[in-house]
């Protein structure tokens, strides 16, 4: 499978897919208008390890729901993925049975190099 989990209203995400150059066997999806599924969560999480390494610390929501106060399980990380698109850390690109989570300068240099 190749796929990229994006936003297309976030300037990072379109300029990350912009840099990839990514061929049209990828399937685009845009989370905040095509919400994610319990399943395509749970395929992200087999890939990663976890639900945390998909969360986004990052998120506006994150503090000011004050979870960085709160000591967060696996379970909590599912949820509040699937509750709102901004906790999941973007892009989140699949190639196989690879995962590159985030828009790190290292994590776009390894998805380059896999695409290549």
């Amino acid at each position: 499978m190749k796929k990229v989990y994006y936003l297309k209203t976030c300037s990072t995400c379109v300029r990350i897919l912009k840099e990839l150059n990514l061929s049209s066997e990828f399937i685009l999806q845009d989370i905040k208008t095509e919400e994610i599924t319990v399943k395509q969560l749970e395929e992200m999480k087999m890939l990663a390890g976890s639900y945390e390494a998909l969360f986004s610390k990052r998120s506006k929501l994150y503090k000011e729901m004050g979870l960085k106060n709160q000591k967060l399980e696996e379970r909590d990380y599912k949820h509040y993925i699937l509750e709102h698109y901004t906790f999941l850390s973007r892009p989140v690109i699949i190639v196989e049975d690879t995962i590159f989570i985030g828009n790190s300068k290292s994590v776009v240099e390894a998805a380059k190099s896999a695409l290549q």
